[in-house]
This record gives C-alpha cells, structure tokens and sequence, in this order.
C-alpha cells in the first residue's frame, strides 16, 4: 500500500522559554540556519535599540538595520540595504511591524526569516503574510514562513501589557473563523483544509480554556504557542482561511473606516469574534468568550474602544466588502442597518454591561 503524506510549511525552530533571546547566536548556528554568524538584524529605533545593546556581544557578525515604521517603502528599503551584503538570513526583532518588514525584505532578497517577537500582540510572527502600510491604505503580501521563531517569555512579560493581551483577542478569534470556514462548506461547497482547521481551532481554545493571565509563565507559553499554530494552520491551508473570518473582516472595517481611531489588531478581533459568534446564534459560547476577553482587560463592546453603536453597526455592514469573495455569518444573514441594529441589542443584553 503506497504511502501517502505531504509536507508542511513550518519554522525549523521554535524555541519558546524565558532566556531564549540569550541563545539566539547558538540556536542559529546549531541549526545550520547562519553558521558564518552574518545576520541581518532589523529592529526598531525604540525598544529595538536596548537589544541591540544587549545581543551585539553575542551576535559578533551581525549588521544591524534600524526600521522606521511598517511601510511598504521601509520594507522595501531594508530589502535594498541587505541586498549589499553577503548574509546567512534575516532576523526580525521587535514588534509586528519590524517583523512584517524584515519578512518582506527577506523575501524580496531570497534569504530565510527569523522571527524573534518583542510581543505577543497577533499572530503575524509566524504567518507567511506580511501586513504592510501603502499608498492605498494597507495590503497583504505573501512570503514564506519564518525558518525559526524565538520567543523569550522574559521579554514578552516586560512588554506593555495591552501589546500582549492583544494576542488573546486574536488568538481566541480562531474559534469564530474556523466556525465561518465551516458555514461555507456546508452553504457554498467551500473546501476545509482539517489540519488547518483542527490547528487554528484548538489553539483558540487552549488561551481561551486557560485560567491564567498575562502575568503566568504558563499562560505566556500557551498563548505564544497559540499565535505561533496559528501562524502554521495559515501556511498549512495556504491562505488565512483558518484564522480569518467575519471577526477579521470586522477588524478590517475598523481600520478602513476609522483609521486614525481604529483599536490594536487583536482587540478589534476580539471584539469582532464575539459578536460574530453570537450573530451565528451560539449565544452561549458568545457570553463565555466575551467573559474571557473582559478577564483579560479586553473590549467587548465597541464603547470601550472609543466608538459609538451607530459607528460600530456602519463597520459591520461594511464588514463583508473588505473580503470580496470570502464568505462568513455577515455575507450569509446579509443584515441591514436596522437588523444589525436590533442584534447589537439582544447582544449587549446578553453579554451585559
């Protein structure tokens, strides 16, 4: 009997654990990822600049590049500067936008990303999208997954605490995306990827069955783990089927609408899942989520992340046209401005004040 498999796109290293960033030279050269030594290390002007200080000791052959934001034209930038030298790979250190930046330049160049987070805020640090500023307003643009993640948990509990919980919110928006991804099967054909269900699916539920906070060890080893899968499930699927729905489209109303007010990421997602999964009709899975997300300082309601009902009812009609061709809750019940009006009540109620 043949056997029949496939191959998985997935980082070469993932090494999550208090202290990780002190290793990164040994870690990378154990692997055979940058034997030389010769990195190309992106960072920031702010944080990036103490880790600098930090990690040049023990990273002798690495050129440091500091990024000014999460453009199209820094990224592109970067990719012109690294171009010029002779580098094993690229490493990200920072934010979601330095390692958006650094996964563009590495693409562009044909060198190999490694992502070292500074915060746990989405789960773009091992996704093979990189999410970048442009003169349209903002575009996703495919690159391959990162060839190692390294997540110092010291790090990541020293980060501001809103740029962590974040992650909760889209970690735990899963649940609602692979939900979405279910109702186009059964409505309109669409074909499940079950690995990258099952994957996105449960690392939702692991932050959101865990008891504990942003402050736990343990809990910042789950929910690490959680955006790292998630990043995964996407490769796995081939698009971000798996960790996108109507939560995500909802997040992208937001930005489109108000980008000058528009919350972080994670929150909008968040906030967007819980509210979808109550459009769905799983009420009671909508008042636990909304519980979780509130444990966890997270918004539930549009109020407390400075917008009104009516704002929030024109961000979920205009929801669905951020996804042409993508199909969830919001394109299936095809509500009005009065429909979305009267279930924002029946959610509020619910999920009370």
């Amino acid at each position: 009997m043949p056997v029949l498999t496939r191959l998985i796109p997935s980082p070469l290293v993932v090494d999550i654990r208090p202290g990780a960033l002190d290793d990164l030279g040994g870690v990378l050269a154990d692997e055979r990822i940058a034997q030389s030594g010769r990195l190309a290390v992106a960072v920031s002007g702010g944080s990036g600049a103490g880790l600098r200080e930090r990690l040049s000791p023990s990273l002798p052959g690495a050129t440091w590049y500091e990024v000014g934001g999460g453009t199209l034209d820094d990224a592109v930038r970067l990719a012109g500067a690294i171009k010029a030298g002779h580098y094993d790979a690229v490493v990200g250190l920072g934010g979601g936008k330095i390692i958006d930046c650094a996964k563009f330049a590495a693409a562009r160049v044909g060198l190999p990303l490694v992502a070292v987070p500074t915060n746990l805020a989405h789960d773009g640090l091992c996704s093979p999208v990189a999410t970048l500023d442009n003169d349209a307003g903002r575009g996703s643009y495919g690159v391959p997954n990162p060839i190692a993640v390294v997540i110092d948990l010291d790090i990541i509990r020293n980060a501001p605490a809103r740029f962590v919980s974040a992650g909760i919110g889209d970690a735990v928006s899963n649940i609602s995306a692979v939900a979405d991804w279910e109702l186009a099967c059964r409505i309109k054909g669409e074909r499940i990827d079950g690995l990258a269900a099952a994957m996105a699916r449960q690392a939702g539920e692991s932050v959101l069955r865990h008891p504990g906070g942003i402050g736990d060890n343990d809990f910042l080893q789950v929910l690490a783990e959680a955006l790292v899968l998630s990043g995964i499930a996407m490769s796995v699927s081939g698009d971000s089927r798996p960790s996108s729905g109507a939560c995500h489209e909802i997040n992208h109303a937001f930005d489109l609408l108000y980008p000058k007010r528009a919350a972080a990421h994670g929150e909008q997602c968040g906030l967007g899942a819980a509210f979808a999964m109550y459009l769905r009709g799983a009420h009671d899975e909508s008042v636990y989520m909304a519980g979780v997300l509130r444990r966890h300082g997270l918004p539930v309601l549009p109020q407390e992340i400075g917008f009104t009902e009516e704002e929030f009812v024109k961000v979920v009609e205009f929801a669905p046209e951020t996804r042409p061709g993508r199909f969830t809750i919001l394109e299936h019940l095809d509500l009005k401005t009065e429909q979305i009006k009267d279930v924002y009540a029946d959610y509020v109620k619910a999920i009370g004040s």
